[in-house]
């Protein structure tokens, strides 16, 4: 029989976004695998969290791409990319609380390059004047990425309704990044 990958880490992600110190055989119970495949496939927690890692920024690219934030008014690509990053909300809300990604001097290039195309989204919307230019970029993209997580944790525990994830984000969003008229 061969292992699925992908379904693994897909498990493994839907587990760990719901409770971050599961252990290895409660990954390898969710994904219906035995505990020692899953060490054949990854050798540990540490090698498990970069495959989510690799996983979780190819899914962000792919919701950039999706989005084309290049096109129209930035506020209605700032609601394309979240309505497309949502399914992955989980993930990145996982990963970018998960501290060893971000320690030392092997931090995944991926979100360089992620953090590099929000911020030029954000900076198109300042030059176009539709967003306020006494934010920088890099907060406004880490003002987004923090507003996913949040909003894909408050779905997980029941704070909020699902059908409320993309409303909460982008108005909130929106409504602090939109350049006011009244000076």
């Amino acid at each position: 029989m061969t292992l699925d990958r992908e379904q693994v880490l897909r498990s493994a992600a839907a587990l760990l976004t719901h409770k971050s110190t599961a252990t290895m055989d409660e990954v390898a119970k969710a994904a219906g695998i035995g505990r020692a495949t899953l060490h054949r496939h990854f050798a540990g927690r540490d090698a498990l969290v970069k495959a989510l890692e690799n996983l979780g920024i190819q899914e962000f690219e792919a919701a950039l791409d999706a989005s084309a934030l290049d096109e129209g008014r930035a506020e209605d690509g700032l609601r394309r990319f979240v309505a497309a990053v949502e399914p992955s909300a989980g993930l990145l809300s996982f990963l970018v609380t998960e501290n060893q990604l971000f320690e030392g001097d092997q931090v995944n290039e991926g979100w360089s390059r992620l953090d590099a195309r929000v911020a030029a989204f954000f900076r198109r919307g300042q030059e176009r004047g539709e967003f306020r230019i006494d934010l920088t970029p890099a907060w406004l993209t880490e003002a987004l990425y923090g507003l996913i997580g949040t909003g894909a944790w408050a779905v997980q525990v029941g704070r909020v309704a699902p059908k409320d994830f993309q409303y909460m984000i982008v108005e909130l969003l929106i409504g602090g990044v939109r350049r006011s008229v009244e000076q």
